[in-house]
């Protein structure tokens, strides 16, 4: 049998009858847009991350635009963002009308460092967009003491790190207003596109709210031009039943994960990723890196293993930002960009599935599984 990368299927096994019945409950009440199961989803979700406010939105790229048009920047201001991320998060930054301005990332975390942020400060800088990737969070202290000594906003991009905690404070609460996606194969995924927006500023929760549904609160009271971003109620519903189940899935990934850090130890040629012991990593990704990925990869598919590649272009590569100039070649993200591979991980993947994972890894670096 395959090992996996993902199964959706399997997961919906194990919470079918609520699922089934969550779902049946919204068309038969049809509550499509907005509603209960949308209301409930977001004082879920807060409370599961610990702030005061959630913004169900349409999905996670709104999320982040949504929150950049929230802080009011000024016009044209330079956003700093990591240079590995998933375009998203640069893209919400130009569509947003500010340029992006691409940072250096820990070599071990992946995440943005106080001092690659530090070097590409200037005086148009308004904001830094956090991005805890992998499911990692970043080192957010020092982040936000550069934003306030310069009076900039803190946004975090939280896509991939549902239940991520920072020093004990769960992510998504930390900065100035947060933007999660919950697209199927994240860590809690719709049948679908759905995002939120989450933070303790209740003046940013309001501003947020009323940019996702056309400027208003009121049904026909529209207090500015805004855009079409809402939460649909089976999608709320869907993701309510899934939260429930979360963390036990959490703990599934951080016990497959360990199994990996544990038993890929001290392979030559084989760099795993780092946990800082500040963080709870909840393993969204797990990505290795290897100069002989492709090799690898193809090794492991023979063997029924799937895997993924994220991200195989470093976003100032791409064409997309060509308009920015050369990208710098000398960055860590610039020079691995080649290197990483995921291995599957998730609640859906056995003991003996990683077991399989770990000695196929082995048997290809020519080592023995002890």
């Amino acid at each position: 049998m395959p090992v996996k990368f993902l199964d959706l299927y399997s997961q919906y096994l194990t919470v079918k009858d609520e699922m089934d019945a969550a779902i049946a409950s919204v068309i038969k009440e049809s509550a499509f847009i907005g509603g209960k199961h949308v209301a409930e989803f977001e004082a879920d979700f807060a409370a599961f991350h610990r702030v005061a406010h959630c913004v169900g939105v349409g999905n996670g790229t709104d999320a982040l635009e949504i929150g950049i048009e929230a802080c009011d920047l000024p016009g044209g201001s330079e956003i700093i963002v990591p240079g590995n991320s998933f375009i998203a998060t640069a893209e919400a930054v130009t569509r947003s009308g500010h340029r992006v301005v691409f940072a250096d990332v820990d070599p071990g975390s992946y995440t943005l460092t106080a001092d690659a942020v530090t070097a590409k400060l200037s005086r148009n800088t308004a904001a830094i967009i956090a991005v805890h990737l992998y499911g990692h969070p970043c080192d957010m202290d020092p982040l936000m003491n550069i934003c306030r000594a310069n009076g900039l906003k803190l946004i975090e991009d939280c896509a991939q790190a549902h239940g991520a905690e920072y020093k004990g404070r769960r992510i998504g609460g930390i900065g100035d207003i947060a933007a999660f996606s919950f697209y199927p194969g994240k860590n809690l995924g719709a049948y679908g596109d759905a995002g939120a927006i989450t933070t303790q500023d209740e003046e940013l929760a309001l501003r947020a709210r009323k940019i996702a549904n056309h400027g208003r609160i009121a049904k026909y009271d529209h207090e500015f031009e805004g855009r079409n971003s809402r939460m649909d109620g089976l999608q709320a519903a869907i993701l309510n039943v899934k939260l429930s189940r979360l963390e036990e899935w959490t703990a599934r990934r951080i016990q497959v994960a360990d199994y990996y850090l544990q038993h890929l130890a001290g392979i030559s040629g084989l760099i795993l990723p780092e946990r800082k012991a500040w963080a709870r990593q909840v393993y969204h990704l797990f990505v290795i890196r290897t100069q002989r990925r492709d090799a690898l990869k193809a090794f492991l598919a023979e063997q029924g293993i799937e895997t993924g590649i994220h991200y195989p272009i470093a976003l100032p590569k791409l064409a997309a930002y060509a308009y920015l100039g050369a990208p710098d070649a000398g960055a860590f993200y610039n020079q691995t960009d080649s290197m990483l591979l995921s291995l599957p991980i998730g609640e859906h993947i056995a003991d003996e599935q990683a077991g399989r994972v770990v000695a196929a890894i082995r048997e290809f670096f020519g080592q023995e599984t002890p």
